[in-house]
C-alpha cells in the first residue's frame, strides 16, 4: 500500500484519543479489505483501495444491532437501503470501483488520471450515557492537487439503534445561540493551536451542521474541508461543554 496514502486518510490522532477514552460496552468486529491493482503490467499507475468498517456483533438488543449496522452501511456506501450483507455490499462497491477505474483510464477514452485512491474507514469511538458514537472517514483521489477527505460522526441510541439527530438533543430555537458558542470554541482553539489559520475561517458558516458526537466533556462538531473556509483549514473541530449547552437542551 502507498505509504503516503495511508498517512493522509488516518483519523486525526487527537480526535481518536479523545473519543476512544470513553467506555464502549458493545461488542464489535471489523470487516477489512484492501486492493492494489496496477493499471497495466509493470505499471506504477494503480488503483489503491482500502476498507475497514467496524460493526456491532453483541452487547445490544438484536433489533438495535440491526438498526446500527444498517445505518453504517447506508452512510459508508451512500445507499438509500442496504441490499445484502456488509461483505456483499463491500464487494459490489469494490467491483464497481474497478470497472469505473478501468473504464476511465484504459484505451482511447483514458481520462489521464491514472492513479486513484479510495478509502473507507469506520470505527465506534465510545459511549456517553445511552449513546454510541461512530466515526466514518472517506478519502478519494481522482487527480488534481489533492484528494478529498470527509469525516462524519454518527450518534446511535444504543437501546433502539436509531440515529440521534441534533433536534433530539436540543430544544427549538437552539441553532443561533449554539452557533455563537461554536464560533467562540473555534476561535479559542485556533488561537491556541493554529492562530495563523484563524483569519481563513468564515465564522458566519460555523453553525450546528448535524455532524456531531457526544462525550463527557460536551458535544463536538466537525466541519469538512471547504465547509467553513479554504482547503488549507482541513477538518475544523470544536467542542462546546455541556454546561454551556444546558439552556438549549431538551
Amino acid at each position: 500500500m502507498n505509504p503516503s496514502f495511508m498517512r493522509r486518510v488516518l483519523f486525526p490522532a487527537a480526535l481518536l484519543a479523545l473519543l476512544l477514552s470513553a467506555c464502549n460496552p458493545i461488542k464489535t468486529q471489523a470487516y477489512e479489505d484492501d486492493l492494489v491493482m496496477p493499471l497495466a503490467e509493470n505499471s506504477a499507475d494503480s488503483l489503491f483501495f482500502v476498507i475497514s468498517l467496524e460493526y456491532v456483533t453483541g452487547g445490544a438488543a438484536p433489533e438495535a444491532q440491526e438498526a446500527m449496522n444498517r445505518a453504517i452501511l447506508q452512510q459508508a456506501f451512500d445507499l438509500e437501503e442496504p441490499d445484502g450483507s456488509l461483505e456483499e455490499i463491500a464487494v459490489r462497491y469494490r467491483e464497481n470501483l474497478i470497472d469505473e477505474y478501468l473504464g476511465e483510464n484504459s484505451g482511447v477514452n483514458a481520462a489521464g488520471i491514472l492513479t486513484w485512491e479510495d478509502k473507507i474507514n469506520g470505527v465506534f469511538t465510545g459511549s456517553c450515557r445511552s449513546w454510541q458514537n461512530y466515526l466514518l472517514s472517506y478519502y478519494s483521489y481522482r487527480g488534481g492537487a489533492h484528494g478529498i477527505q470527509t469525516v462524519s460522526q454518527l450518534v446511535f441510541d444504543e437501546k433502539t439503534g436509531a440515529l440521534v439527530a441534533e433536534e433530539d438533543l436540543f430544544a427549538d430555537g437552539y441553532k443561533e445561540p449554539v452557533a455563537a458558542l461554536l464560533q467562540e470554541a473555534v476561535k479559542r482553539d485556533m488561537e491556541a493551536e493554529d492562530p495563523e489559520l484563524l483569519p481563513l475561517v468564515e465564522m458566519e458558516s460555523v453553525a450546528p451542521n448535524g455532524n456531531f458526537s457526544v462525550g463527557r466533556g460536551g458535544v463536538q462538531w466537525i466541519f469538512q474541508p471547504y465547509e467553513v473556509g479554504p482547503y488549507a483549514l482541513g477538518l475544523v473541530m470544536a467542542t462546546v461543554p455541556w454546561d454551556a449547552l444546558k439552556p438549549y437542551l431538551k
